[in-house]
């Protein structure tokens, strides 16, 4: 399905972002454990400092490393609605999730999308797991169409972001 997984790959092994199409919107998203990346997006969106990414991820098992422990009413959600639109928000494991990701809140939203796109790039993103927002400006509508995705990287300037092409 995927056009560029080396692309990928490589992109987001050396710091860079991708944009990609999820089961609701748009998304950008890098490597957790790339501050460098994590930067880029906030500078992509011009991004208050305060406001968290999420983790997702093609599969809650390897999201668990970043969370402390899902409550059971948590996990009743993630049963009945991974994978889904519902990003849910536990206690993160100081140890795995950077403050950079989570504005140094001791919470991460963590989400599975039910795109086959989107799980095949995590799929082959080390670690399977990314650090992701909407694609669009601050306080703007978020991408909905590859189209509106496409002008994102027009206006955000000389970063390597990649938008991700499929068939």
């Amino acid at each position: 399905m995927l056009k560029n997984k080396e692309e990928i790959r490589n992109i987001l092994e050396e710091g860079g972002v991708i944009a990609y199409v999820t089961d609701t919107v748009w998304g950008l998203g890098c490597l957790p454990s790339s501050e460098k990346g994590v930067k880029k997006i906030y500078d992509i969106k011009k991004r208050e400092a305060q406001k968290p990414l999420i983790l997702m991820s093609n599969d809650i098992y390897h999201l668990l490393q970043y969370v402390k422990v899902i409550p059971k009413t948590g996990q009743k959600l993630v049963k009945k609605y991974f994978p889904g639109a519902l990003t849910l928000v536990v206690k993160k494991n100081p140890e795995m999730t950077p403050d950079y990701i989570t504005s140094n809140m001791d919470t991460v939203g963590i989400r599975v999308p039910d795109n086959e796109v989107f799980k095949e790039i995590c799929s082959i993103a080390p670690g399977h797991v990314l650090a992701t927002t909407s694609a669009n400006l601050s306080h703007q509508p978020s991408a909905k169409s590859y189209e509106q995705a496409l002008s994102l990287i027009h206006i955000s300037g000389p970063t390597r972001l990649a938008l991700i092409s499929y068939a």
